[in-house]
């Protein structure tokens, strides 16, 4: 599973639904969760609950909220209609599909909260 430490658990709820086309697997106080494959999900847990988690001395991530420090990779049958997704949800477009130099067409954006999402295809090479 893969955790993001979110400001609004309700709104990135409803956002990661939407851009996602895919309903909660667990849906409580402190944490969300969606399928992202068989072995892979996505959690959303509000930055106050990992608080309470973090040891003394460790940053408090909310001090950390709008600066990218990762990137949750999707790969998606069209990446230019899920970036649209994302931007019609609250999101930023930071740079549209194209076809990057490792080989995906990929577009990136941003959530409420400043993570950073590629939405990827790998061409066929047809479409090379």
């Amino acid at each position: 599973m893969i955790i993001l430490f979110v400001s609004d658990q309700t709104r990135s709820k409803q956002f990661y639904h939407a851009i996602l086309s895919v309903d909660a697997l667990l849906d409580v106080p402190g944490m969300t969760e969606f399928p992202l494959s068989h072995e892979t999900s996505l959690g959303l847990m509000p930055e106050d609950n990992i608080v309470t988690i973090l040891n003394e001395g460790i940053p408090n991530p909310k001090k950390a909220t709008g600066i990218p420090r990762g990137e949750l990779y999707l790969f998606v049958m069209n990446p230019a209609e899920s970036l649209q997704r994302l931007a019609n949800q609250g999101g930023k477009i930071i740079s549209q599909v194209g076809l990057r130099s490792w080989g995906d067409r990929v577009g990136y954006g941003l959530d409420p909260d400043g993570h950073l999402i590629a939405f990827a295809r790998t061409p066929t090479d047809v479409e090379k």
